[in-house]
């Protein structure tokens, strides 16, 4: 099996945390000897923001709540000392949280042609607002406020989905579109069978 560069694209809400998981279980299996390299980059904002050692960490942790996009420069950061830390060119790499925008997508190029990946897969999990708001609001995350839900799926649409076009364009790219209404179950088989992993 060659190496995976997957990019889970989709709103919060949109189970790409979950479906990564399951993914990563399902390389586990087919390929047991690679290592297989998970950044998730809501997890380490958070991770940041509970750590409160100094002015970027408190600043962090209040913004956090508010929904607002986080810049672009900590993004980067927080990505780019994970590659730098675990990655190589041959592990599988799976990416959730990045890039957020077309300008952090053409950074994180510079950072597929340092580790030598030019065949890039997109899931993109599509979700409804409707639906991923109701999910947001049930799973009691204190950031996870009506005001700070809005602000989120806004950004996401003026911001994110300009990426998915990108990645359309993009040579040496597959765009996989899951419907993100399906079950879990459902989402993962349907992207398993689209990487040919079952």
């Amino acid at each position: 099996m060659h190496p995976h560069t997957i990019i889970f694209i989709g709103p919060q809400g949109s189970g790409k945390g979950t479906q990564i998981e399951l993914l990563r279980e399902a390389l586990k299996q087919k390929d047991p000897t690679r290592v297989i390299v998970d950044i998730q980059t809501g997890r380490r904002f958070r991770a940041l923001a509970a750590r409160g050692e100094g002015f970027t960490e408190s600043h962090l942790s209040d913004t956090l709540d508010t929904g607002v996009l986080q810049p672009l420069f900590l993004s980067v950061v927080l990505w780019g000392d994970a590659m730098r830390e675990k990655l190589d060119d041959v592990s599988h790499l799976l990416i959730d949280g990045f890039p957020r925008t077309v300008p952090e997508a053409v950074v994180l190029e510079s950072a597929f042609k340092f580790y030598e990946r030019s065949s890039v897969t997109v899931i993109n999990l599509e979700t409804p607002e409707d639906i991923v708001r109701s999910r947001m609001e049930g799973r009691a995350r204190k950031d996870d406020t009506p005001a700070s839900i809005g602000e989120r799926l806004r950004w996401y649409r003026e911001e994110t989905v300009p990426v998915i076009e990108y990645y359309r364009s993009r040579e040496h790219t597959s765009v996989i579109d899951i419907d993100g209404t399906q079950g879990i179950e459902e989402v993962h088989a349907a992207i398993g069978n689209a990487l040919g992993l079952v």
